[in-house]
């Protein structure tokens, strides 16, 4: 009988707890997609839900594609997209999405700390994502050492950026160690000499050697002036108009506070 009655116990403890978290997951605003756009979505959700316990923020990966998905399937309250959108899909927004800059970032081209290589043009850069033409990093300047290419998968706003930046119709080739986050880049490229990748600026924090583009060195004022020549959006993407709580978490991260604490991170502001 003790038996029947702790397991009956623990039976309703299970019902009250998923009750209490399907309550709480209503409440929240769910955001999904870049993984770029992550880390920094989920620091001012942090600072955002200290303030506004009745509207938590709640942040998720997958991939720009993915966050577009989710939107279109309404599973999601915010999509985040790190990349201009595509043709049909500016389509669609102009039929069902909303979308708003919430900053800008530049497409860092990294190498390992110890690379010689100061400077390369977007050719140069294609002709050695495309596994032909520039193969051995003696051909641009560097050591007498293989190329060897860091890409991101499918599907990741990076990656688009970086086809629409610098690919251009080329494909990246097939040789490429695929990674799937700008987290993943930037260790395998940290430790091998050879490596090349691209991540977004405001994720290096110094610890990759960030070459020059076409001469304009990967920083926040060349971004912000406009002369560096790898720049994406971020964006937040709706279904229709954002809900009231959605709402109000954009606005915080479109207000000075917000922008400033982007800025802090090396984002250049929507501003």
């Amino acid at each position: 009988m003790k038996s029947f009655w702790a397991a009956a116990v623990l039976i309703i403890g299970l019902i009250v707890l998923s009750v209490a978290l399907g309550r709480g997951s209503a409440s929240a605003v769910n955001l999904v997609g870049s993984t770029s756009i992550q880390p920094f979505a989920e620091m001012l959700a942090q600072e955002f839900n200290r303030e506004h316990p009745d509207c938590l923020v709640e942040v998720q990966g997958g991939g720009s594609t993915q966050g577009l998905r989710a939107v279109d399937n309404s599973m999601t309250d915010i999509g985040t997209c790190s990349r201009a959108l595509k043709k049909e899909e500016e389509e669609d927004a102009a039929k069902n999405y909303r979308t708003v800059i919430i900053a800008r970032d530049g497409l860092a081209i990294v190498t390992h700390p110890g690379n010689p290589v100061t400077n390369l043009t977007i050719d140069q850069i294609r002709q050695m994502f495309e596994g032909r033409g520039i193969t051995n990093w003696r051909q641009v300047g560097g050591k007498d050492a293989p190329v060897r290419l860091i890409t991101r998968e499918e599907g990741s706003g990076t990656r688009e950026a970086f086809m629409q930046k610098v690919m251009d119709k080329s494909r990246i080739s097939g040789k490429a160690l695929t990674q799937g986050s700008n987290g993943a880049v930037k260790e395998l490229v940290k430790h091998d000499p050879c490596a090349i990748g691209y991540m977004s600026l405001g994720l290096v924090h110094g610890e990759l050697n960030m070459v020059h583009v076409d001469g304009v060195a990967p920083t926040v004022a060349e971004v912000t002036a406009g002369r560096y020549p790898l720049v994406r959006p971020f964006l937040f993407v709706t279904k229709g108009p954002p809900g009231e709580k959605a709402q109000r978490f954009i606005d915080f991260i479109l207000s000075p506070r917000g922008q400033a604490m982007l800025e802090r991170e090396g984002l250049v502001t929507a501003r």
